[in-house]
């Protein structure tokens, strides 16, 4: 169930284009754009963000945790990126000062967090917790079980760059790459080296190396998700 004082936004017809916008009593910090992972299958929900949504607006942050179209059920490219970018046009309407807007994503939503970062201008700052940030790599290792290809609907490759964060560097925007050092599902190699492309290309980006696995980021009771709150302290 999403936390009390939610509020449910669907910016399309199909059951999954909907978001959950939480507000503080207080002036918002900025906006928090959770978004998550589960390989871009529909077998996983936002509800894998809604802890994490619940914890940022105790801190002062609004929340919006977004929902999108996933593959088997209508997703895929181009539609997951049109969603996200959709999902995230919702805060236009909502009376939020939107100066600071931060996309925070696990996994597959590490992707589409960082991808949104170089594709929705409202996007000011990107944390990527255990981001898939390469997908020609991610294909070749086969991580999700293939899950790079049923993404795209091919092999991974050049013509890919406007999916792949990696092809699109440098980014405009700094980003921020938290990933356990004993991550076996997406492997730290994906952060490492973003961000070394990144910051030879250029940009600001930052690897955040944590303790513990996969899940370890999206868990806020955890030292890996203190030292994301970390980061957002030097945003706002």
């Amino acid at each position: 169930m999403a936390a009390q004082g939610t509020e449910t936004i669907r910016y399309g017809d199909d059951a999954s284009q909907l978001v959950e916008l939480t507000v503080p009593d207080a002036t918002p910090r900025g906006v928090v754009v959770v978004i998550h992972g589960g390989f871009w299958k529909a077998a996983y929900d936002l509800s894998l963000g809604r802890p994490l949504a619940t914890d940022l607006v105790s801190r002062g942050w609004a929340a919006l945790n977004i929902e999108y179209r996933r593959v088997g059920g209508g997703g895929g490219v181009p539609q997951t990126l049109d969603d996200v970018r959709a999902a995230i046009a919702t805060l236009d309407d909502q009376g939020l000062d939107l100066t600071t807007v931060v996309t925070l994503g696990h996994s597959a939503g590490g992707h589409l967090a960082t991808w949104a970062g170089g594709a929705v201008d409202a996007v000011t700052h990107v944390i990527a917790q255990a981001g898939v940030l390469d997908l020609v790599a991610a294909d070749r290792d086969g991580l999700g079980g293939g899950a790079v290809q049923a993404f795209l609907g091919h092999a991974a490759g050049p013509a890919d760059a406007d999916a792949d964060p990696r092809q699109q560097l440098p980014l405009g925007v700094p980003v921020w790459c938290v990933h356990g050092t004993d991550d076996d599902i997406v492997p730290i190699s994906q952060s490492v080296d973003y961000v070394a492309a990144a910051t030879a290309a250029g940009a600001q980006a930052e690897l955040v190396e944590v303790g513990g696995d996969h899940f370890v980021v999206i868990d806020p009771g955890t030292d890996a998700w203190a030292r994301t709150l970390e980061v957002l302290d030097t945003i706002a």
